[in-house]
């Protein structure tokens, strides 16, 4: 063997491989593996909760061996984002810390007095909310933002534009809820987007964010009755929201409120303060240095 350098790869292959273009396709795979998922699902009839369970099984399924067979292996360096290495750890810590966090959240407010129990629901009545508001948005939503957007666009832009970039398309992905505000989408981008993008940038894995999205959602929804991002509520808890706008979030839930928009933006910048420690950020392609 000689000690030429190998011919330069294919100018097809390097622009499938650019990142942006990579982020692409990514994106085209994942919108046909939920629209497929969607279809599939239509020929489910089995009654409530029944049918909604294996509609959304069939949706997870389907995305998760799209991003497992395809998606992972885009780009100049294919990356697995949903290896089972240190899996179940970092779900757990997510779980942990998504329960966690926005339980605190409920505790503050009903400190303040704008949260209040006025009753008790039954599990039955949360088996549908679940699935809608914790199960597919902590798996679906994470992939998409933090395992396609923010994986690709710090490749290309590097750690701080991915974050700020996927911050606010999550915020902005939440306008059409219903309450929502300026002031509600500018909250999620700044407590969740930075918290999530933070936490995938301190474990470079989808499992922690996963975690952490779905024990907020079920915390906030299922356990406590608050809106999920203006979702109806549905808990094992009835509960009213009273008091100043800035407090309850108005009709959006806590998520708008400056109680929630302090504590998760505090823990958000906890994490990202972990991730910079640990050398997490990644420089945009153009400053890189060339390997010799």
């Amino acid at each position: 063997m000689n000690d030429l350098a190998s011919p330069e790869r294919p100018l097809w292959n390097r622009f499938v491989d650019f990142p942006l273009v990579a982020m692409v396709v990514a994106i085209a795979f994942y919108l046909m593996a939920v629209r497929l998922g969607f279809y599939l699902g239509q020929f489910v009839s089995a009654g409530q909760p029944a049918t909604a369970i294996i509609q959304a099984a069939v949706t997870l399924t389907l995305t998760l061996v799209t991003y497992k067979l395809a998606i992972t292996r885009l780009g100049k360096r294919p990356r697995d984002d949903l290896r089972t290495a240190g899996a179940v750890p970092d779900l757990v810590r997510g779980l942990a810390t998504g329960a966690a966090l926005f339980s605190a959240v409920v505790g503050v407010a009903a400190a303040f007095g704008v949260y209040r129990v006025t009753g008790r629901g039954t599990v039955s009545e949360i088996l549908v909310p679940v699935i809608a508001t914790s199960i597919m948005p902590g798996f679906m939503e994470e992939i998409f933002f933090r395992g396609i957007l923010f994986r690709w666009i710090e490749e290309f832009a590097g750690s701080w534009a991915a974050l700020i970039v996927t911050s606010a398309l999550f915020g902005i992905a939440h306008i059409l809820n219903p309450g929502a505000t300026w002031f509600s989408s500018f909250a999620i981008a700044i407590e969740a987007g930075l918290l999530l993008g933070s936490v995938y940038m301190l474990t470079r894995s989808l499992w922690m964010p996963i975690g952490l999205h779905a024990a907020w959602n079920f915390i906030q929804g299922p356990v406590f009755g608050v809106p999920v991002s203006g979702g109806p509520p549905n808990g094992l808890l009835h509960s009213a929201l009273e008091g100043p706008t800035l407090l309850t979030g108005g009709a959006f839930g806590l998520e708008a409120s400056l109680i929630c928009l302090t504590l998760a933006t505090t823990a958000g910048l906890w994490f990202l303060w972990l991730a910079l420690n640990r050398g997490a950020v990644v420089r945009p392609m153009w400053s890189r240095r060339r390997p010799t």
